[in-house]
């Protein structure tokens, strides 16, 4: 979701269960949603926007032709609709005193209430990504332990990776996905790989401290439309450079990660993903010609 409550076409589609195809249609024949545009072009949609979806649908199932139900909807005064960014910033809190006090059950519940108001890509980009982000910063002002950055962590992967179940299926592009040599941390490409499946991809992944021999192997049985290596710090990508740059002219590569740069992605001919794991996979899912990064 974006700031002042703005969400994506993905997200809009899971809250009113219209598909997006539809959606679309629905916008460009009859004008019944009105997006702003984000900063990088992208279209973000509001209450109102849902409120004139879910009206539509309702006088569509009372047998109204489309055309009509949609005039219908857009004469209707529209009240803001579905969970407040208040209900969010409460969820997001409950859920970091949970992990705090190493309440599993706590942090579940909460995360659960979570998930159900808002949906995945709200999950993701707004409730786990800051929260990570404000433990990483808290953990170096001496704020947080190493075994509440241990547990926090290890809660949070085994409720996304507990959503990724299934992730490989369907009929979509295929990424593989796999963390840098010595890259113990795999959260943010977990959240990628998640944020990637919700816009049509398949997710092969295969998890952090991966040899690239190993990546090579699994591309050559999987043929991926694109592998990604993902590294926090530039030291664990300079070790395999070479590697990756003879993995790249057999698949198509990108790097990604803190430690991911420009610079490498010329050395090796990959692809450079943004580091918002949110914003690199809205990039990809719309093309490289919207991916100011893109090699």
């Amino acid at each position: 979701m974006a700031s002042g409550g703005l969400v994506r076409i993905g997200e809009l589609s899971r809250r009113v269960g219209v598909r997006t195809e539809l959606l679309r249609a629905w916008e460009s024949r009859y004008g019944l949603l009105r997006p702003a545009r984000s900063a990088g072009g992208f279209r973000l949609y509001s209450a109102e926007d849902e409120g004139r979806v879910r009206a539509m649908s309702e006088l569509l199932a009372q047998g109204f032709s489309a055309a009509e139900a949609a005039r219908l909807a857009l004469a209707q005064p529209v009240a803001p609709t579905g969970p407040s960014d208040m209900a969010l910033e409460v969820g997001l809190k409950t859920l970091s005193d949970a992990l705090d006090v190493y309440d599993d059950a706590g942090a579940n519940a909460a995360f659960d209430r979570i998930l159900a108001a808002f949906g995945i890509d709200t999950v993701l980009a707004d409730v786990v990504l800051p929260y990570l982000h404000e433990l990483g910063e808290r953990w170096s002002r001496g704020e947080a332990s190493v075994a509440q950055e241990h547990f926090a962590s290890n809660v949070l992967r085994g409720r996304l990776l507990g959503l990724a179940r299934g992730w490989g299926q369907g009929s979509g592009p295929r990424a593989l996905l796999a963390c840098a040599p010595q890259e113990l941390h795999d959260l943010p490409l977990v959240i990628f790989g998640l944020a990637l499946r919700a816009r049509g991809w398949r997710i092969s992944f295969l998890g952090p401290d991966t040899p690239i021999d190993t990546v090579a192997e699994a591309a050559r049985a999987l043929d991926p439309a694109l592998v990604v290596v993902s590294g926090s710090t530039p030291d664990l990508f300079a070790a395999v450079t070479e590697e990756l740059r003879r993995l790249g002219a057999e698949w198509p590569v990108a790097v990604a990660g803190r430690g991911a740069t420009q610079a490498l992605a010329r050395r090796t001919g990959a692809r450079l993903l943004a580091d918002d794991p949110i914003l690199a996979a809205d990039r990809l899912a719309a093309g490289p010609e919207h991916d100011p990064v893109a090699a």
